[in-house]
This record gives structure tokens, sequence and C-alpha cells, in this order.
């Protein structure tokens, strides 16, 4: 069984939680409903599970009257295996994004207090019109994502220890061995070509095979497909697909901006914004935005229609490009900007499952960019993202304009610190 971190969120909400219910929400296929399972096997006597995308009768249950007591003699008169004992029972409504009316009936679940329950959805962005009413207040909602980087070690063998002895290196800023910084650049590589979804990750510990971990991928964004021309307007499905298929090809230009012209000659923002918008409600894709000015708090410096846009998992990014892609990445063959885009998206997907807002600078038509920025204690930490050791004029400007306390610089290379300066591994991401 893959080791997750949401484990131990699902075990603090219920240590901590009042009248509350918890609602998870990510992509499809990123893990939720095998975590939660497991989850209510070890907390609980009983779990009452109704996902309402393989029980659509379910759906009845949650017309009418939602008081506890009526919720409850609808599911057993459903399932007669359903046990609701107070204080030992998990109530799991999965893909609740299929019943808006369970998804108001949070605030009730809550308000009675007697049972725990958990919900989760893949398009709760999307599905959120046939919800008669949103429980603010009563619901928590985290949202889950493929494996991190950290979690991929766990799967590879690796335990604490050893993760533990590279955050010391992070922390001390000290050279790490040749011998031990390849093996973690080796994982890295891997990691960026299997990335994170679950059922890709156990292909690949139980068969370190590519080809067989390209089968998968392309499974699941065949099934990301098929959401696609299921679930999106029937006015914007051509379009919604159109710009997931064009994302390859964003992140493979020296100016990763998205451009709606690649996705269709001559079109703009009103053609296809909605449908970015789809992608990005539906977990599929996350938006890094220019910011104005690199100011805490940085949101408020978002230019909203210049953006960059990356997969939420750097796998079925290069699974996108091909299988040869995987080669020149394991290989180190890989040029040009294609090879930047990669090396961005990775280090985007380590980010954002630490849970980091993601931002850039590029000021007005200049050719300096800063890829990524960080907020610590109120101040901008610029993070360049190189693929290999060089020069860093952006990086220069940037401290010399605006004098951040440190400027971060990651490359497929070994740590150093150079007056205000510090280069790092791309791996050591994951202690940011």
């Amino acid at each position: 069984m893959l080791k997750r971190k949401m484990m131990e969120v699902l075990v603090k909400w219920k240590k901590e939680k009042k009248k509350e219910c918890l609602l998870v929400n990510g992509a499809r296929q990123v893990g939720k409903t095998f975590i939660i399972r497991e989850f209510g096997k070890q907390n609980y006597e009983n779990i009452v599970e109704i996902n309402f995308m393989q029980r659509p009768q379910f759906k009845d249950v949650f017309e009418g009257d939602l008081e506890m007591n009526e919720i409850i003699k609808r599911i057993s008169a459903r399932d007669r295996t359903a046990r609701f004992e107070e204080g030992k029972t998990l109530l799991f409504l999965d893909e609740i994004q299929e019943c808006g009316n369970a998804r108001t009936a949070l605030k009730f679940i809550a308000e009675d207090g007697r049972f725990d329950c958990i919900a989760s959805g893949s398009m709760l962005g999307i599905a959120y019109k046939s919800t008669r009413s949103i429980p603010v207040g009563y619901e928590r909602q985290i949202e889950m994502y493929s494996l991190d980087f950290e979690e991929f070690l766990w799967a590879a063998g690796y335990d604490d220890v050893r993760i533990g002895y590279m955050r010391e290196y992070f922390d001390d800023k000290k050279i790490i061995p040749s011998a031990v910084n390849d093996v973690f650049t080796e994982r890295l590589k891997e990691y960026a070509i299997v990335g994170g979804m679950p059922s890709v990750v156990n292909v690949f510990v139980e068969t370190n095979n590519f080809s067989t971990v390209h089968e998968e991928q392309q499974r699941i964004i065949s099934s990301y497909l098929a959401d696609i021309a299921k679930y999106a307007p029937q006015t914007e499905k051509p379009k919604v697909r159109s710009c997931f298929l064009s994302i390859p090809a964003q992140l493979a230009k020296e100016n990763k901006k998205f451009q709606y012209s690649v996705v269709e000659k001559g079109a703009g923002a009103k053609t296809f914004e909605g449908s970015l918008e789809w992608l990005r409600d539906a977990g599929l894709i996350k938006f890094c935005y220019n910011v104005s000015t690199p100011t805490f708090p940085l949101p408020s410096y978002n230019q909203t229609g210049y953006f960059k846009v990356y997969m939420a998992d750097i796998g079925l990014l290069v699974a996108m490009h091909g299988f040869d892609m995987k080669t020149e990445i394991y290989e180190n063959s890989l040029k040009g900007p294609a090879k930047g885009g990669i090396y961005e998206n990775l280090v985007a997907d380590i980010l954002l499952k630490k849970g980091i807002t993601l931002n850039y600078y590029k000021p007005g038509e200049s050719r300096q960019e800063i890829e990524f920025l960080l907020t610590e204690k109120g101040k901008i930490i610029p993070l360049e993202v190189k693929s290999k050791n060089g020069k860093t004029l952006s990086l220069d400007e940037f401290v010399k304009r605006f004098n951040p306390p440190y400027a971060l610089k990651l490359i497929s290379g070994n740590i150093g610190v150079n007056d205000k300066k510090v280069t790092m591994p791309h791996y050591m991401a994951m202690f940011l």
C-alpha cells in the first residue's frame, strides 16, 4: 500500500473537528477514495459508503427532508448492511459532485454530530451550480494531489531517516557527497517520467518498466479526455479538449506565457478563457500568475490576463509529449525550450503539492523572468529554475533591484552559496 500524507491530514481532522464535515477535492484517480477507505478501516467500527456515480439510486436519499434521522432511514432502506452507531461510524459520500443535495446535507449531518462524515469529489468547481446551498462553516475543504516527490521516494523504499539525512544538507547549505547527490538526482528523473498518479507509481514499483508506465499514463489521459467529453458544456467540449492537448506545446516555448494562438491561430481569451477555467476546476491544470510587482501579498498583484499553465502531475505532462520524451529525460539528452518547460513543471508539481500558490515575475516585455516567487515571513524570495548551472542574469537583476533576504536557484548540480544566491539541486524543492 502506498504511504500517503493525506492519512495524517485525516487523522488530524478527526481529532480537531467540532461540528464540520470534511470535503476532499482533487482530480480523478489521485487516490482519494482509497485513502479515505483506509482511514475509515483504521479509525471506525463501521463505514457507510455511498458512491453516487456507481449507485445513482442513492441520490433519492437526499431529496426532501435532510434531517439526519430521515437520512439514516432512507440509506438503511436501500442498504441492509449499513450500520449507524454514534461515535463509531464514518459516513463516506464519494463522487459527491454527482449529487448536489448531498453536499447541501453536509450542514445538517455536521449539526447532528453523531457520525463523522467525509465527502470527496473530482469536479466540485464545475458541479457547484447543482448544489442548492453550499454548507459554509460546516465543511472543511482540502485538496488532494497525486503523490509528491517525497511520497514517491517512500514508494521506492526510502525511509524518513534517509530523507531526513538530505534535509540536513538543505538546512546547513553543505555540499552533498557526489555519490549521494547522483542517487537523488536519478530518483528525481524517475519522478519526472513516472509522476505521482497512484496506479502509475504502483506499476513502476512493481515492474520498473517505463513502457508499462507509459501505457498506464495514456489510459489516464484518455479517461480525462472522456471526462471532458462527458462533463464539459456542449459548446465548450472541443475547446476544452484543444486547450488540454496544447499544454505540452505551451511549455515547450521560450516564452511560456499561455498563448491562445497556440490552441487556435488568431484566437484570444474570449474564445478559450472558459475552457481553461473548466480544466482548472476539474483539477487537471494549475495557473501561475505573473505579478505586477513582487510584493507581499503576491495574489494582490496578480495580472489575471498574464499567466502560465502547468499540469497538476508532471508524469502526465511527459507522457503527453510521447514515449520518446521519457528516453530523452532518462538519458539527459533533452535540449532547448522543451527541457526548460519540463523542469519548470517538475518544480511547479513539487511546490503545488506543498500547498504553495504559484506566481512568477516577468516585467513588461523584458526577457528577464523569475520562474517562481515564494513568501517567507512577509518577504518575497525569488526562485529561478535552470536545467544546468550557468549565468543568472534575471536573478542577479532581481536581487539588485528588490534586495530579498536571499535568492534561490535550482539546477542539476550541487549546493553552493554566493553572497545572497543559494544554488541547490532540483530535488531540494521538496524541502522549501
